[in-house]
């Protein structure tokens, strides 16, 4: 009997996204358009968080959104119509995250030339948006309350390669068995130069905060 031949599929499927997302990144430097991958949880408030922040830099930071879901397009569609932004829906079909060849088709749908900014609402999952690079110029993520200070320990990587942490839903501190102290040195013990911003999309706490980080990141990237 023939020895049965084992092929290493995920191991080819990530070399060949790694490709893929340096094109991306070479597009967007080219472009001078900054692409920020947003991820979380479900139910952690991505959507909630792009509509506060589309409120406050739209009008003088030209965006567009690509939005990623299984399934539907009702976060495309409530961005548009509330904010008047351009969001083009990713429907992935079963895929619990996007790859740079998905981002790559929505990004073909933008009018590049004409933006400074696209924002990607990644899958709602902490595990596998985390293995594939979008060809994202930053990664963010954001854990809310609710979800417990224990995530670092149960999904590192998720915590390791993002930039940026937004801790959402800080209105239910008194409420919940949250010890942001512990979450801040859980978080930080995994990757040192992370900034955590503290923020509630229902308040508006916090949200000029990481505006101002978004904005000096567009600002800056291509400045040089």
């Amino acid at each position: 009997m023939d020895k049965v031949r084992l092929i290493e599929v995920k191991e080819d499927i990530l070399s060949d996204n790694e490709n893929m997302a340096s094109e991306v990144r070479e597009r967007m430097r080219k472009k001078k358009a900054y692409l920020l991958n947003l991820m979380s949880s479900p139910g952690a408030g991505k959507t909630s968080l792009i509509l506060r922040t589309l409120e406050k830099i739209k009008h003088d930071i030209r965006v567009g959104v690509i939005e990623a879901d299984i399934d539907s397009t009702v976060d495309a569609e409530k961005v548009m119509e509330e904010s008047g932004t351009t969001a083009i829906q990713l429907r992935t079909g079963g895929f619990c995250h996007l790859d740079a060849a998905m981002v790559t088709q929505g990004l073909d749908a933008l009018d590049l030339d004409s933006l400074d900014l696209v924002i990607i609402e990644n899958v709602g999952n902490l595990v596998c948006p985390a293995e594939f690079d979008t060809g994202a110029t930053k990664n963010a993520m954001i854990l809310s309350v609710p979800e417990g200070d224990d995530k670092p320990l149960k999904y590192p990587l998720m915590f390791s390669i993002c930039h940026v942490l937004l801790v959402n839903k800080i209105d239910y501190l008194a409420s919940e068995d949250f010890d942001l102290g512990a979450l801040k040195q859980r978080v930080r013990a995994l990757n040192p130069d992370i900034r955590i911003i503290e923020v509630s999309c229902k308040t508006g706490e916090g949200i000029n905060t990481w505006v101002d980080w978004l904005r000096n990141e567009v600002e800056t990237s291509f400045s040089g």
